[in-house]
């Protein structure tokens, strides 16, 4: 029953630091609000829709991470009463997943698209795509941000769950 609780609490941490995509996003669409109303400049109007698409695009990916981990939360303990053996196993499966899934997208793919977002700042004099080199950098940076934390949290799970799944014998 351990086990149960150890997946329940990450899942439960999943769910908080998710909920920081939501307040990022708010953000994000606050700014584009603001540069929509108060915006005087061609590069502060540049920045209306490259914050809005950011927003929007932080949204899903927090309303959909809460949700799934929401959904996690209560199915931990009907599914270690089913078969103890199988849920480790497929937990086991879903973290591996999710460790290679940040080593390609987070660790290598974002930190490209940053510096290709860095390259089109440096050599791209127009306002737009200035805010949207900007606007993509800051959005990246809160992925990264928010994605570290939770590929640390899951390393600790998976070493949590590998011991007491020893102890347990499953």
């Amino acid at each position: 029953m351990e086990l149960v609780k150890l997946a329940t609490e990450w899942a439960k941490a999943e769910v908080f630091s998710t909920r920081f995509f939501i307040l990022f996003a708010l953000l994000f669409l606050i700014a584009s609000i603001g540069f929509w109303q108060l915006g005087k400049t061609d590069l502060a109007r540049a920045y209306i829709i490259p914050t809005l698409v950011a927003g929007l695009l932080l949204m899903i990916i927090g309303v959909g991470l809460v949700y799934t981990n929401t959904n996690r939360v209560t199915e931990f303990e009907t599914a270690y009463q089913q078969d103890a053996t199988a849920f480790i196993a497929s937990e086991f499966d879903r973290i591996e997943a999710t460790l290679k899934e940040y080593n390609t997208v987070v660790f290598k793919a974002i930190p490209i698209l940053m510096i290709l977002a860095s390259l089109v700042l440096v050599f791209v004099d127009k306002p737009l795509w200035r805010a949207i080199s900007i606007t993509t950098i800051a959005m990246l940076i809160v992925i990264l941000l928010i994605d570290g934390t939770a590929h640390a949290r899951i390393q600790v799970f998976k070493a949590q769950l590998e011991e007491v799944s020893k102890k347990e014998k499953l």
